[in-house]
């Protein structure tokens, strides 16, 4: 596992507003190992969106920047692939051919026709939605649209995977279905991950650790907090396990504080 491999250094942001700049991130530091699974946590309004956003080269940080192996990031590209809540699927394409535009728009020069068909195939397999190539997204499930989503971003071959909220609008059994084809890929393809969530059973199940966000404006990194739970995870066991309970605990305690002292970094 190779350190520094994305490192969000001193990064700020501000953006001006009818009542005067609002500086929403102040000084938000954070180095992520390559392979390594970060959620991003707190309260609405904390800037986790924004730093998603920066990581993504979507926006352009005031202070500070964000480097990706030795190569500072300041615009969109194919090494940083987003998943957004809502899946934003081309309706008049199939399932297919949404992945396979993709695929056409990174690898046109680097795989034949053929390969990039087959790749376009092997991602649709990794979600398991090989069954549904020909659909459209309006006869698909919402649960079915993020596997898509997902398998598309994953076709670019990213060298860090962005997701914000990707889970929040499905219900509560084809969420746990997501996540856990999000830890069997992840664990396959060893891919580098930023993930937001709300949920506290989501971030403690899928991370290696959990970032959580100060109240803003001004935020910034709270708490880190370390996951040493054994990989694969099986979220049935990890109910009894008290170190599970035990980090779980931690994310609310953390949240509570913010929530009842505002004000409180």
């Amino acid at each position: 596992m190779s350190t520094n491999y994305l490192n969000i250094d001193h990064v700020g942001i501000t953006f001006p507003t009818d009542n005067g700049p609002l500086t929403v991130l102040e000084d938000v530091n954070l180095k992520v190992n390559q392979g390594e699974f970060i959620t991003l946590i707190g309260h609405s309004g904390c800037g986790k969106s924004t730093v998603l956003n920066i990581v993504a080269g979507l926006l352009q940080a005031n202070i500070g920047g964000v480097i990706l192996e030795g190569s500072e990031v300041d615009t969109p590209g194919p090494d940083r692939a987003v998943v957004f809540q809502n899946h934003s699927l081309l309706p008049w394409l199939t399932v297919y051919d949404n992945v396979r535009l993709a695929v056409d728009k990174v690898f046109k020069k680097t795989k034949s026709k053929a390969e990039r068909d087959a790749w376009t195939r092997h991602n649709l397999e990794l979600v398991r939605m090989s069954h549904a190539l020909e659909l459209r997204p309006d006869e698909i499930s919402g649960g079915m649209k993020q596997r898509v989503g997902i398998a598309r971003a994953l076709s670019m071959q990213p060298k860090v995977l962005l997701m914000d909220e990707p889970f929040g609008a499905l219900d509560s059994l084809t969420r746990t279905h997501m996540q856990d084809a999000l830890m069997e890929i992840q664990n396959a393809l060893n891919n580098t991950v930023i993930m937001i969530t709300h949920d506290v059973d989501e971030a403690v199940l899928l991370s290696d650790r959990i970032v959580m966000m100060s109240n803003g404006p001004n935020a910034s990194v709270g708490e880190i907090l370390p996951i040493e739970l054994e990989r694969p995870r099986d979220r049935l066991a990890l109910a009894e396990n008290p170190q599970y309970n035990h980090y779980r605990a931690e994310v609310v305690r953390f949240l509570h504080e913010r929530h009842q002292q505002p004000e409180k970094r």
